[in-house]
C-alpha cells in the first residue's frame, strides 16, 4: 500500500496515530492543570515507565492541553552532562521575555529578569557562557547564593509571580528527569514545594525511568506529598489492537485478528514497538486486510531496525564489562533479576559488580525495581543481547 499514506510513526517522541490506554493518565494532567489555573492546590505529576512506552508523547500531550488552558509551556529534556541550572536558563529567559512584552508595565516580570540574572552569578558562570543574552541588572541578595537548593525555589518563586501579575501559569515539562543528580532532584522539589506553599501558578509535570520515585524519596522525604507517579506501560491487548486498527481503518485498511494478536506477542504491548510492525506491515501489504502472514514476512525487517536504531544506539554507549553484565542479565531472561545471580553467571563475586552496576544505573540502562534486583529499562533489551553477543562471547 502507500507508503506516502502510512498512518504509523516509529520514532522517539512521535505521537502515534492513536493515543490509547492512557486516558487516566490525561484526566489527572487536566484535573492537575485546571487547579492550579483557577488558584487552588494539586500535586504535580511525575510519568514513570520503562523506554518506548510513550513518556514523551504524554507529556507533549500533556503540553498541548495545557497551551489550550491559557499556560505557558517550557518543554525540557534532561541531559547527562549538563547542570540543571543552565539546563533551566535560556527558558525561563525567553518566558520572562514573552510576559514583558505583554502590554502594561509589570514589575513582577522585571524583578524575574533580574532575579534570574542573579541565579546564574550564583552558579558561577558568565551570561555569555550560557548564550543567553541577558542584559540586566542581577538583584543582589535574591537567588545567588550560588546553593541551587536556596536558589532554585527563590527563582521559581519570582517566575511564578510575574505569570500570576500577567494573568497566566507556567507548566515546565522535564524528560528524562532520572539523569538529574540528588542535588539538582532536590532542588527542584523544594522550589515545587515553595511555589505549592504559596499557591503561585507553576505545575511540574516530569517523565522517566521507573526509579523516579526512589530518586524523589531520596531526595526530599516529603516528594510524596507533592507528586503522584502515575505509571506508563505496556498496552493492554485490546488496547494494542485499537492503536493498530483505529488508524488504519481511517485510511480504509483493517487489520486480521490473528495478525493483531502475533503483533502483541512479539511486541508485549509496548506502544514504539506496535508501531514499527504496523509500519512495516503497511509498506508489505498489496491490500487490505493485512494478514498474520505479512506480519509473520515483516518480523524479521522489524526486528534489524529495531537492532541498528532503538538498541543499537544504547549498545553503543556501552563499555565491554557493561556489555557483559548485561549479556549475563540476559542470559537469565526478561528479569528482573538478583544480582547474585548475574555475578554466578558471570563467574565472579558479588561484590565486584557495584561499580559495573551503579554506571549502568547512571546511564539508565537499568533500575532497582526490589532491594538486591535488577531489570533492563529497554523492554525486550534481553533478546537484543543475545543476538548482539552470542553464547561464545560469554
Amino acid at each position: 500500500m502507500d507508503p506516502v499514506r502510512n498512518p504509523f510513526s516509529p520514532g522517539a517522541g512521535a505521537p502515534p496515530p492513536e493515543l490509547v490506554g492512557r486516558d487516566n493518565i490525561l484526566e489527572q494532567a487536566r484535573v492537575l492543570l485546571a487547579r492550579v489555573r483557577a488558584g487552588r492546590a494539586e500535586k504535580s505529576l511525575l510519568l514513570t515507565g520503562l523506554r518506548g512506552v510513550g513518556k514523551t508523547v504524554l507529556l507533549n500531550e500533556i503540553g498541548r492541553l495545557a497551551a489550550g488552558a491559557g499556560y505557558r509551556v517550557l518543554a525540557i529534556e534532561a541531559h547527562e552532562n549538563k547542570a540543571l541550572g543552565l539546563l533551566l536558563a535560556p527558558y525561563l529567559r525567553s518566558l520572562l521575555y514573552d510576559l514583558d512584552r505583554m502590554a502594561g508595565a509589570a514589575a513582577t516580570v522585571k524583578r524575574g529578569l533580574a532575579v534570574l540574572r542573579s541565579f546564574l552569578g550564583g552558579l558561577k558562570v558568565s551570561v555569555n557562557d550560557v548564550s543567553i543574552g541577558l542584559d540586566i541588572e542581577p538583584e543582589r541578595g535574591a537567588a545567588d547564593s550560588g546553593d541551587l537548593e536556596i536558589d532554585l525555589p527563590n527563582l521559581f518563586v519570582a517566575i511564578a509571580e510575574a505569570a500570576r501579575e500577567r494573568d497566566t501559569a507556567v507548566v515546565l515539562l522535564i524528560d528524562e528527569l532520572q539523569y538529574l543528580d540528588q542535588k539538582e532532584f532536590g532542588a527542584l522539589i523544594m522550589a515545587m514545594h515553595k511555589l505549592a506553599q504559596r499557591q503561585l501558578p507553576m505545575v511540574l509535570i516530569g517523565a522517566g525511568l521507573p526509579i523516579l520515585p526512589a530518586l524523589a524519596g531520596e531526595s526530599k522525604s516529603y516528594a510524596e506529598r507533592l507528586f503522584t507517579f502515575p505509571s506508563v506501560g505496556a498496552l493492554s491487548k485490546e488496547d494494542a489492537a485499537k492503536a493498530l486498527q483505529e488508524p488504519a481503518q481511517e485510511a480504509g485498511v483493517s487489520f486480521a485478528r490473528a495478525a493483531l494478536a502475533e503483533v502483541f506477542r512479539l511486541t508485549e504491548g509496548y506502544p514504539y514497538f506496535l508501531q514499527e510492525w504496523g509500519y512495516q506491515a503497511w509498506n508489505r501489504a498489496v491490500s487490505s486486510p493485512i494478514t498474520l502472514d505479512l506480519i509473520e514476512e515483516a518480523t524479521d525487517t522489524v526486528v534489524a531496525r529495531l537492532d541498528q536504531n532503538f538498541f543499537r544506539v544504547r549498545y553503543d554507549r556501552l563499555t565491554p564489562s557493561e556489555k557483559n553484565f548485561l549479556r549475563a542479565m540476559a542470559e537469565l531472561g526478561p528479569g528482573p533479576h538478583r544480582s547474585g545471580d548475574v555475578a554466578e553467571i558471570m563467574g565472579v563475586k558479588i561484590t565486584s559488580l557495584g561499580p559495573v552496576r551503579a554506571k549502568l544505573i547512571r546511564k539508565g540502562m537499568v533500575y532497582s525495581p526490589a532491594h538486591g534486583e535488577l531489570a533492563f529499562t529497554v523492554p525486550l533489551f534481553d533478546e537484543f543481547m543475545i543476538r548482539a553477543i552470542p553464547e561464545s562471547g560469554l
